[in-house]
């Protein structure tokens, strides 16, 4: 255990987690007052950054007393102790660099304020704002991000699922002859297989693609088998078929840049299992671009969402596209949207909805925080199976990074267990044109 620090926390790593005080072991947290002035005006509204902002300061209502603002309030057993900062004034080194008296320069000035009130214990601003990080270090103000949640190794992003090259022939001629799958132990190299990988046996003279099911502990061969009019392109996107067509795996991640599928695969897949489900959920999270708000969009809540829910539309129609007109597949997809068994809508409008029996896909998956992908999960009920898809390379929201999403939290966390299953895409399948954009600019 090393020496106690005092650790100043921005408003945005509360909004990102509204429980981060419970994460600083026995260190001492400062509430800067302009923090609580800025979560005041996130109260308000159904996104989750609201309702982490309503959370927290109920949590911080539980240790209320007018202890917190004079003496400070325990954090329990362990836990270090949570002071609110009120009254100190704008630190003059602070004004010379920064004079607009901003919320960030506030919170600066505080965290300066509490350094040098306390010389003898490191204090640490925690901010997930890159530029507030960049301001402080040229005070000589000690920074750092939230990186309780962040994720190690984000390798597993870029590539593709193994090739192992010179197996046996006829073990893999043995894996074509048996539907069923053959142990998994009859692998002569030494490698960790981990529930639901999906790997290319190759030999001199043939080639298999397999999955190890954890369930059967076998090795299976892995068929290009089309859903709903989409025929897997290439190996991943097969790959990707197989697991989202079993209904044991419950907790699915798509990852690859656009145009790999992703999205696509999981309605398809959907669409073909419709029967076992009372609904299909597609949702994805809101994230304004190019600072305009959806205040700034004309028309009501429905209307101000559609253009960022027509992605989703655009996948349904190629999946129709596929299909002859007038087919009973057709007439099925119809009837789903018409019985509301086929849902497509914003994220924000399923909180609190029982999600029993649900195939439910979450697009954009990047944008969402670990805590948010954590309440996604835990809302599912019986017979509900989750699938997230997103691009950890494409992030819209200000404060997330390609280690600090849920996305990719989940991915870490959930690897090894036996209900779910991550698939990488990488080859692009939508044009030459979309494959080269997304390798070149």
């Amino acid at each position: 255990m090393g020496a106690k620090k005092n650790f100043v926390l921005d408003t945005n790593v509360i909004l990102h987690d509204y429980k981060c005080i419970e994460n600083f072991q026995e260190n001492d947290i400062y509430l800067p007052i302009v923090v609580l002035e800025e979560l005041d005006k996130f109260k308000k509204g159904s996104d989750q950054i609201n309702y982490n902002a309503r959370e927290f300061v109920r949590e911080l209502d539980l240790l209320t007393s007018n202890d917190l603002f004079l003496k400070g309030a325990s954090l329990g057993p362990g836990k270090g102790t949570l002071y609110i900062v009120t009254g100190d004034k704008y630190q003059e080194k602070i004004a010379l660099s920064f004079p607009e008296k901003t919320p960030d320069h506030r919170i600066l000035s505080s965290t300066l304020f509490i350094a040098e009130k306390n010389p003898k214990v490191r204090t640490i601003l925690v901010t997930k704002d890159v530029n507030l990080r960049m301001k402080g270090r040229s005070l000589g103000i000690e920074v750092e991000d939230y990186i309780t949640d962040k994720v190690v190794n984000v390798d597993i992003f870029e590539r593709a699922q193994e090739v192992y090259e010179n197996v046996d022939p006829d073990l893999i001629d043995k894996i074509y002859a048996t539907p069923e799958g053959v142990n998994a132990d009859l692998l002569d190299f030494k490698v960790t297989l981990e529930p639901n990988d999906c790997f290319i046996l190759r030999s001199v003279r043939n080639s298999v693609l397999a999955r190890y099911n954890p369930y059967t502990e076998k090795i299976k061969k892995v068929d290009k088998t089309p859903s709903y009019g989409i025929v897997p392109r290439n190996a991943e996107q097969s790959f990707a078929l197989e697991i989202l067509n079993d209904p044991n795996i419950k907790l699915v991640a798509l990852t690859g840049k656009a145009g790999t599928g992703k999205t696509l695969l999981a309605l398809a897949s959907a669409l073909k299992q419709a029967d076992m489900f009372k609904q299909i959920l597609l949702a994805r999270p809101i994230v304004a671009l190019a600072n305009k708000d959806l205040g700034f969009l004309p028309g009501d809540e429905k209307q101000k969402i559609a253009p960022y829910m027509q992605p989703l539309f655009d996948n349904l129609n190629v999946i129709k596209a596929q299909l002859t007109p007038g087919s009973p597949d057709i007439r099925r997809i119809e009837d789903l949207q018409k019985n509301n068994q086929l849902v497509i809508e914003a994220l924000a409008f399923i909180r609190g909805r029982s999600l029993s029996e649900t195939f439910c896909i979450i697009d954009e998956a990047q944008n969402l925080t670990p805590h948010e992908v954590k309440t996604i999960i835990t809302r599912a009920g019986e017979g509900t199976r989750m699938v997230f898809t997103g691009d950890i390379q494409q992030i819209d929201s200000p404060y997330l990074d390609a280690q600090s999403n849920g996305l990719a939290y989940m991915v870490d966390k959930m690897k090894g267990q036996e209900l779910f299953a991550h698939i990488n895409l990488i080859k692009g399948e939508r044009s030459e044109l979309s494959e080269l954009a997304s390798n070149l600019l």
